[in-house]
């Protein structure tokens, strides 16, 4: 799954992999956590071309009652994505790029914490996620709220050992078919896979982590592993992986 991410990447290094033409002010982001309204990649409905465009981390479907519903949606399977009443529609007309750099996985042991991992491109530099979005309108206030869930996919045998779930990483070549609104279901299933193995690299990081209040380049450097039997401060939320 994927519960906590990082962007850092500079402006203009986004713009490289992404092609989009916005300026928005981004401040370095090393902690995102669902719910919080971070950057997309779509495609603008009258001119064609790629937009870069704030959504809120939790996909809330277009019939849902309650925004909280989003909390529960951060993650879409792609094995049931096609089907799921939640994610069908978005993933036939409203997919996105979620722009990162890095990602966290937490890893079980036999006692004591989950070890947290920080997992980033081996040669380093952004890259996307494939997203959905979706618009849910308030019926009372009649406010629009944009949000997006992440797709993910079996982990690549590197990252099993974490979790046998993975985000799916897009290729950069891939970029524009999984936007282009022409593609067809079976060509989008196929970008559905685990990353190539020698991609990534993953590093054992401090639990502060854990928290969503610690948002700092601190939390991306290798720390020493948990010793079995640790009292973990700042426990991990618990999320809901759908």
């Amino acid at each position: 799954m994927c519960g906590r991410y990082t962007l850092t990447t500079p402006l203009e290094g986004l713009r490289d992999v992404f092609l989009f033409e916005e300026s928005p002010n981004l401040a370095p982001r090393y902690n995102i956590a669902p719910t919080q309204e971070v950057p997309a990649v779509r495609l603008g409905p009258e001119d064609g071309r790629r937009h870069l465009v704030p959504l809120r981390w939790g996909l809330i479907p277009s019939w849902a009652k309650e925004v909280s519903i989003g909390s529960r949606m951060i993650n879409a399977r792609a094995e049931s994505v096609a089907e799921k009443p939640a994610f069908r529609t978005a993933f036939r007309q409203r997919r996105c790029l979620i722009p990162a750099d890095g990602f966290y996985e937490w890893q079980a042991r036999p006692s004591g914490p989950k070890q947290p991992y920080y997992i980033a491109q081996a040669a380093g530099g952004p890259f996307a996620f494939a997203g959905l979005w979706e618009r849910w309108t308030d019926g009372e206030s009649g406010e629009a709220l944009e949000s997006f869930t992440i797709v993910t996919t079996a982990a690549s045998r590197r990252l099993e050992a974490l979790h046998h779930r993975m985000p799916v990483i897009l290729a950069p070549a891939d970029h524009a078919a999984w936007l282009d609104p022409a593609s067809g279901a079976d060509a989008l299933q196929a970008l559905l896979r685990p990353a190539p193995e020698a991609a990534f690299v993953a590093a054992p990081v401090s639990t502060r982590v854990n928290a969503v209040r610690n948002d700092d380049p601190s939390l991306i450097e290798p720390a020493a592993p948990l010793e079995d039997g640790a009292v973990d401060p700042e426990p991990a939320a618990q999320l809901r992986l759908l």
